[in-house]
């Protein structure tokens, strides 16, 4: 059996077919129908249906999602896409493809794609970090991807940031309504923010990174700083999960994934933070990059039925 995985997302839409072994067959992006949920739907079924006609053989399909299937209404909330929120996604995508699929939210698709043959193969508990525009997570426990009673596991963006300092209090302003939320201090944006309320300076986040290994150079000093604190935030973040779910491995994804200096120096400041007398989980980077997700949704299908899966 052919697995697809679609990976739908913001601006574009991207198919991919594996074998048995996940060896990758083909793969093909579209853009996304800027808020037009019907002509999503139709970019979907004509993505699938492309790559059935090129491979030819029987197929099982997954598709990863921003945000989550609400398990009370069945209808999509929390996407950043904002055209599929309130909708019935993965109701009408069946209708329309006349068959069963499987669907999570994009964070558990990639944390599932590690767990099963990325940087975290064989790991029993995987913590999957998504570190970009915004800050989430999946996670999956024995091969299988952990949905929880609200739908909501592994969303740690939107928890407070741990042991805060009196200059981190009460925190910016997050979109969930509430301030001094992880994603507002852990995402690109709330890195450019931080060096911004420091300097003065608008600055992105990879402009930042850049900025602090440039030694001499105008406001390097302060990149610097600023890059300093990230990272303790991140242990602090990641160490209020390992307290909790105590996973053997913690990808990172997203594009702050891609800061080398994260896998050297946030393990250093675990320790202080994480209630043990040592820390064996293990922080790397995605084997697959990008690709995570979309490997991902190819890979739910495999769940069996009692598996917790992000759309049931």
């Amino acid at each position: 059996m052919i697995r697809i995985g679609i990976d739908l997302g913001g601006t574009k839409i991207e198919g991919i077919a594996l074998d048995e072994a996940g060896n990758e067959l083909l793969r093909h992006r579209v853009a996304t129908p800027a808020g037009d949920y019907a002509a999503s739907l139709q970019a979907i079924v004509d993505l699938v249906l492309l790559i059935e006609n090129k491979t030819a053989a029987a197929n099982s399909i997954g598709i990863g999602t921003p945000g989550a299937i609400s398990p009370a209404t069945g209808v999509l909330r929390n996407s950043n896409s904002v055209c599929l929120n309130g909708q019935p996604l993965h109701t009408d995508l069946q209708n329309l493809l006349e068959r069963e699929i499987s669907m999570a939210n994009d964070a558990n698709c990639f944390a599932l794609s590690e767990a099963t043959d990325g940087a975290a193969q064989g790991a029993a508990v995987v913590f999957g970090v998504i570190i970009g525009t915004g800050t989430g997570a999946g996670v999956v426990v024995n091969g299988q991807v952990l949905n929880g009673a609200n739908a909501i596991a592994g969303e740690w963006g939107h928890n407070p940031l741990p042991w805060a300092e009196d200059n981190e209090r009460p925190g910016p302003d997050c979109y969930c309504g509430k301030q001094g939320c992880i994603e507002t201090f852990l995402s690109g944006p709330g890195m450019a923010l931080d060096f911004a309320q420091h300097t003065g300076e608008q600055l992105t986040a990879e402009q930042i990174v850049a900025l602090s290994e440039q030694t001499g150079a105008s406001h390097q000093p302060q990149a610097e700083a600023c890059l300093q604190r990230y990272i303790n935030r991140l242990a602090r973040s990641l160490a209020h999960v390992i307290n909790i779910l105590d996973p053997d491995v913690i990808v990172l994804g997203g594009g702050l994934s891609n800061i080398q200096r994260l896998y050297a120096e946030v393990p250093r400041q675990l320790a202080q933070y994480v209630f043990s007398d040592v820390v064996k989980t293990k922080l790397m980077p995605p084997r697959y990059g990008d690709s995570s997700g979309v490997r991902g949704a190819a890979w739910l299908p495999r769940l069996d039925s009692k598996k917790i899966q992000g759309s049931e």
